[in-house]
């Protein structure tokens, strides 16, 4: 009786097809900075670029989903400091600031001269156009909002800077005012409750109405 084993029949090996390569789509143009950094003219031109990107020291910055605080803050301010500006300035929001060739940052809230308005195209403003930048503290901002940005601001010679923080649910604002002999900003005051101010213009804006909103 012939042995099992020799009549099982061995089937040949056959190569193993290979695995479908996916396709991996081309990175945009603004993933990888130019060795030399990203310029201030780069954020009009970089096909696909996320709304609202910065640039802070030649390095794009994106900004992360709004709390509820930081919208209704920025809400609360622009209103009153539309109401109380005079005939000659206006008030922008989420608009840039072009300071130099590789900072053009975009403060939250902006005062500037009427005559600084070019259009319904324009994109950004230079640092002489800004009487007041106001920036809105957010988590994942706060090195930026609290150091950095001021620093730019004074350099540029910008007037007057506001920082808003969150204290438990209501803003706190903190003024500051260049001093241009340094070019850096001095704290003016604390606002807990209510903020009235002479400068830039006469400003009364009771801060609780963020809570009410």
């Amino acid at each position: 009786m012939p042995d099992q084993e020799d009549d099982m029949s061995i089937a040949p090996l056959t190569e193993a097809e290979p695995l479908p390569t996916p396709e991996v789509e081309p990175l945009p143009a603004w993933a990888i900075p130019p060795k030399e950094g990203f310029t201030a003219e780069d954020l009009d031109r970089l096909p696909g670029i996320p709304p609202h990107t910065e640039l802070i020291d030649g390095t794009l910055v994106f900004v992360s989903p709004q709390t509820n605080f930081h919208a209704l803050t920025v809400e609360v301010l622009l209103y009153k400091l539309r109401s109380a500006a005079p005939a000659e300035l206006r008030v922008r929001r989420e608009m840039t600031v072009t300071l130099g060739r590789r900072q053009r940052p975009e403060p939250d809230i902006m005062v500037l001269h009427a005559e600084a308005v070019k259009g319904l195209e324009q994109t950004t403003y230079r640092p002489d156009d800004v009487l007041l930048v106001v920036e809105v503290v957010s988590s994942e901002s706060e090195i930026r909002d609290r150091q950095r940005k001021p620093e730019l601001y004074a350099e540029a010679g910008i007037p007057h800077f506001w920082r808003v923080e969150n204290t438990q649910g209501q803003p706190t604002v903190y003024v500051y005012e260049l001093d241009p002999a340094t070019r850096r900003y001095a704290l003016m005051g604390i606002h807990h409750d209510r903020l009235k101010v002479s400068l830039p213009f006469e400003i009364d804006i009771d801060l609780a109405e963020v809570g009410d909103i």
